[in-house]
Parts: structure tokens; C-alpha cells; sequence
């Protein structure tokens, strides 16, 4: 091993700084030290949203159900839930998604009703 090479961890660690030398020389034979840093990235998890559908008294459910299988990818049963408690409670989630797909799914559906002529309600808010 050259003497500006030590290891750390099994790991070469070129050296970075020459220690002083004891008086006397005693210096365990070492020549100098290597200070090795290592950064952990943590990645963050994006914010997600909500999706949720307003109801309005002029949508007809049909379409909702058929919004929600389209859009949401729910099964019948799954989209005839979403869409009963969206009638009974004025509001109703639709998904959970990172805000890329969360707008994007908003867009799509607001856009999708306005062609059909609904004034079905599509909204995303911060979980």
C-alpha cells in the first residue's frame, strides 16, 4: 500500500491531511489521517391530492359512473358507490394522486363533462 492510501471500511480513502508528528517520532507508524464523508440522499415523497366530484342536481348518474370507470378506472360496483355517496353527501373522492395526475385527471373530466353538456364539478385538494 502506497503511503498516501489507507482504508476505511475496506475502502481506499485517499488522504486528505498530514497529522503532525508526536515528539520523538512516535507516530504509530501512520501518516496521516483520511476523513471520509458519505451523503445520504432521501428522496421526498410528493404531496398527493384528493380528487373529488361535486354533485349538482342536473349530472345524471349513469354519466358519473361512467366518469368514474373512465377516468378512475373503478370497477361498476366501485363507481355506483362512489357516485351514491357523491348524491347523498355533495362530495365524493374519486382518488388520491400526485398533483401531475390529480390536474390532469380534473382537466380531463371537467373537460370530457363540458362536452357531454354537464355541469358536473371535478375538484383536487391537498391530502
Amino acid at each position: 500500500m502506497s503511503a498516501d492510501v489507507h482504508t476505511f471500511h475496506g475502502l481506499p480513502a485517499t488522504r486528505l491531511a498530514k497529522e503532525p508528528r508526536a515528539p520523538g517520532g512516535d507516530d504509530d507508524g501512520r501518516q496521516g489521517t483520511a476523513i471520509i464523508t458519505r451523503t445520504k440522499t432521501r428522496t421526498k415523497r410528493p404531496n398527493l391530492y384528493r380528487v373529488l366530484l361535486l354533485n349538482d342536481d342536473y349530472t345524471p348518474m349513469e354519466f358519473v359512473i361512467h366518469v368514474l370507470e373512465r377516468f378512475f378506472n373503478k370497477s361498476r360496483e366501485d363507481a355506483t358507490r362512489v357516485m351514491l355517496h357523491v348524491h347523498h353527501n355533495g362530495v365524493g373522492e374519486c382518488g388520491i394522486f400526485t398533483y401531475e395526475i390529480a390536474e390532469t385527471k380534473v382537466t380531463q373530466v371537467m373537460d370530457f363533462a363540458r362536452k357531454h353538456q354537464h355541469p358536473l364539478q371535478c375538484v383536487m385538494e391537498k391530502k
